[in-house]
This record gives C-alpha cells, structure tokens and sequence, in this order.
C-alpha cells in the first residue's frame, strides 16, 4: 500500500498525519509512505525526525491582516494556488499512491486537490469544530471527510461521507502512570499546567508571570509549570526575577521554554490552562485532566473558541474569553478547581466519556476501505 500524506505548518495538522503513518507502517511491513509540505515549514524537521520521506512544494501562506502588503502577499498566494497544484501533481504521478490523506495545512490543499483530479481516493481529516475554508472547498472533491467533532458535521455540505473519528493521540499521553508520573516531577500537591502554544502568546506570557506572581505570595498551595514557547522564554525569566521569583530556588514555579515530556507533565497534571488548538484539548481530553481554556482570537473563524465550547458543553473544561483573562479571574478559577477534588473526577469522567481514544485506528480502517474499494 502506497499512502501520501499532505500536511504542515503546526504541530496539530502534521502528528496525526504521523501517528496514522506509524499505523500503517506497523500493519503493512511493506508499505511505502510519502509526505508533501511546505519548504521551510516544521514538517520539514518533524517528519523525517519521525522517520518518513518528505517532499516540499513552495506556498505562500494567507494573511489574516488589512495592510497593503497582506493584501498583496494574499493576491500572490491566491495565484500560486494552480502552481501549488502542479507541483503536487508532479509528486503524485512519481509516487503513484494508492491513497491521498490530508490533514491541514499549506501543503494540504492543492495536493488533494491535484490528487482528487488524478482520480485518487482522497481523505480528509477535520480537527476543528468549525471547517475550515480548505476543506469546506475540497468536501465535494474528496472521497470522504474524517470529523473530530460532530458538530462539524452540520458545517460541511448535505451528502459528504463524514465519519467522527476522533483526533490521533499518542499512546504514551494515554499510558503513562500518574503516580509515576508524580513522582518523577516531585510532585505532592495539586499541580497546575499551563502553556500558550510552542512558540507562546506574548500578552498570556505577561498575563501568567502575573500569575506566578500572586501565587508567590502564598507559596506552597500548588505547583505551577508553565511553558513560554520558544519566544516568551527569551524575555520571561527576567520579567519573573523583576516580580521577585527566584526560578532557581522556587520548589513551586517552574518555567520551562517547552514541555518536551509532555505524556509526564499531562499525567501528573490536576488543571491545564491551555488555548484551544485541536490537539491539544484531544489530548486533555484523552487524559482526563480539566480545562481552563482561552482560545486564540487570532485565529481563522474563531475555530479554537468553538473547539473550546464543545469541552465546555460536555462539562470538561471552562472557557475564557481572552479580553476577560486577566490574572486575578485565572488564578481563582485554578485555585476552585485545584481544592475541589469531587468537581474535578466529576469534569475528568465527563472528558474521558466523550473522548476518541481509538482515532488513529479509526482512521487507518478508513484509509484501507478506500484502497480495496478502489
């Protein structure tokens, strides 16, 4: 079986790809398995990290801004698009797969929109609860589109195959043991997580070290560790020193530019304060660990606060609204959660309940059906 993974540009669309890839791999010794991102995206590290080929085609991202120069860089992407297309196209005839699966990103589009009129089966796979644009133009193109979320399905146009699957998660965040995991960290109280993304949120960076600052005050109710990303940990460690934190010496605040061992972190973890990207609230989810989420509101449709609102329905997370996150409304909301263990199973139960945690396999039974049926 020859598979062609389309994907990049974040973490969230290029893991699963990788995840069901594995799968594959696993249950097919002698399979071949293609990528196709973006030159210069975090595909081009993460997938052969993971130990896949990748092949680039160049992309200009669209731009969410009005200036003249988003403008004009959004009317060049928009004329790449039949370029992009070509480019993949060529990729494909070389490869000749058996199956196209995409999963976001630049790269996604014009090669499942070049495969689709190759004739190939094509898959997508939707993280978000509300559809993006791409996969709103390709769902009558594809042979079916793949759901994490139900209400997703009401998004897409009547008579589209769109299965819920759920979003891949890896084993080791659903394995990994909580007493183990606490006392690897040192952990012996309620331990509070929070991160903005990998490269962070510079005003939710600001807005934590307030945090930290407040509960430095009456230090010892909690462990606090919170991830910068990349740029917020160039400047935060002195911003949290100018607040009278000594990271050095602070048994309860940890500051770390990456949560690198994250299957860990999540397992010892009793509140996550996170943003609602869809794979990360998938594996909060998978986990069962309660959420305070404030969604992005820079992103396209406002997808992260509707991926949020799912949680939130179901009774396994609370949503804040950035312009109402300030450090004194996060901190008392943590602090209720941290001291409330009947509250904190009764969101974890309700979490773990509505969770897919066999996704992956759900998707590579779907990516097989296609290929006999071709």
């Amino acid at each position: 079986m020859r598979v062609l993974f389309a994907c990049g540009g974040t973490g969230g669309h290029i893991n699963p790809a990788i995840a069901v890839a594995r799968l594959v791999k696993e249950k097919h010794k002698n399979s071949e398995i293609l990528f196709v991102g973006v030159s210069g995206g975090m595909e081009e590290k993460l997938v052969p990290a993971a130990g896949f080929e990748i092949r680039t085609i160049k992309s200009n991202a669209l731009s969410r801004k009005k200036t003249l120069s988003a403008i004009r860089s959004n009317i060049k992407a928009v004329f790449r698009i039949k370029t992009n297309r070509n480019e993949a196209k060529k990729i494909i005839c070389e490869f000749r797969p058996d199956v196209v699966v995409g999963t976001g990103g630049y790269a996604c589009f014009p090669t499942v929109l070049a495969a689709s009129e190759l004739r190939i089966p094509t898959v997508l796979h939707e993280a978000n609860a509300y559809p993006g644009l791409a996969v709103r133009a390709l769902a009558r193109k594809v042979s079916k589109v793949l759901l994490n979320f139900e209400a997703s399905r009401g998004r897409l146009p009547k008579r589209t195959l769109s299965p819920v699957v759920g979003y891949p998660v890896r084993g080791d965040i659903l394995m990994y043991d909580r007493a183990k995991a606490r006392e690897e960290l040192g952990i012996d109280k309620p331990l509070l997580v929070s991160f903005w993304g990998s490269l962070g949120a510079r005003e939710m960076n600001k807005i934590t070290a307030e945090i930290m600052r407040l509960e430095n005050e009456n230090p010892g109710e909690f462990f606090h560790i919170h991830a910068s990303g990349k740029f917020g940990f160039e400047w935060m460690p002195s911003l949290l020193a100018e607040k009278g934190i000594d990271l050095q010496n602070n048994k309860y605040i940890k500051l770390r530019e990456y949560i690198h061992d994250m299957p860990r972190v999540l397992a010892a973890a009793d509140v996550v304060m996170c943003r609602g990207g869809a794979g990360t609230l998938s594996e909060i989810s998978s986990r069962g660990v309660p959420a305070i989420i404030v969604p992005s509101p820079n992103v396209t449709d406002d997808h992260q606060f509707k991926n949020a609102m799912e949680l939130q329905k179901i009774g396994g997370a609370i949503v804040v609204k950035e312009s109402n996150a300030t450090p004194e409304i996060l901190l008392e909301t943590a602090k209720e959660l941290l001291v409330d263990g009947e509250k904190r199973a009764a969101m974890s139960g309700r979490l773990v309940e509505n969770a897919t945690l066999d996704a992956t396999e759900r998707i590579y039974e779907e990516i097989v059906a296609l290929v006999k049926n071709k």
